[in-house]
């Protein structure tokens, strides 16, 4: 082959490519009209128009995310410290790095699970939920509830979905993509906390123990 012929060859490989193939930069949207968003390929994913698959999936270290209110508040309106056991329930999902939250049940979610799977035999789960019961002890004059931080672990990847027919002048396109969830207690030594917190009451607070019902009593209210 001569190198005329090389060139004119390499050219069609290259124009070849760019026809068959798409890239799209993690939460970036579209610069132009024929190139979708992330969240359009997610959801084509998730539809199951396009034929997708979750490549390369790497598990990052675990962490403790941060604390948030799991329980209603107790409030201590008497002279003395007053103690109650309280329920709580909470519930971890997962997110997309690119936007939205993993469906449980939905595509998306079992396409990253049969990748994780495959490369760690791992089993991934989208969303994570607890309960059970703590005993509250409140100050007088305090508000009082129970705290819960969970395990994470993100899992970063590259979505790969293929067309039929071409979609966006492509039949193949590539998201990156980071997923954001719940991890199992314990892993990397990491351990989900539960813990009571208490703060002084405000103003308005403390205008509920001056009177009412609720006057030299202990009760709860939603968060």
């Amino acid at each position: 082959m001569t190198m005329k012929h090389a060139s004119r060859y390499g050219s069609r490989t290259l124009a070849l490519t760019a026809a068959v193939l798409g890239v799209i930069a993690a939460a970036v949207p579209a610069a132009a009209e024929e190139q979708p968003t992330a969240e359009q390929i997610l959801a084509d994913c998730a539809s199951g128009e396009g034929k997708c698959s979750f490549n390369s999936p790497q598990l990052g270290k675990a962490y403790l995310g941060e604390p948030r209110q799991v329980s209603e508040l107790l409030f201590n309106c008497t002279d003395s410290p007053a103690s109650q056991s309280m329920s709580w329930a909470d519930t971890v999902g997962s997110a997309h790095s690119v936007g939205g939250s993993v469906t449980v049940g939905g595509g998306i979610e079992g396409i990253i699970t049969a990748s994780v799977t495959a490369t760690y035999n791992y089993t991934w789960q989208s969303s994570h939920t607890e309960t059970s019961s703590f005993t509250v002890t409140v100050k007088p004059g305090e508000v009082g509830w129970i705290s819960r931080a969970q395990v994470m672990q993100q899992i970063s990847g590259t979505w790969q979905t293929h067309y039929d027919d071409p979609k966006w002048g492509h039949y193949y396109w590539f998201v990156p993509d980071t997923v954001t969830g719940p991890a199992p207690n314990g892993t990397d030594g990491k351990h989900s906390a539960v813990v009571v917190k208490s703060r002084k009451m405000t103003a308005d607070e403390k205008k509920l123990c001056a009177g009412g019902s609720t006057q030299d009593k202990v009760f709860t209210r939603s968060r």
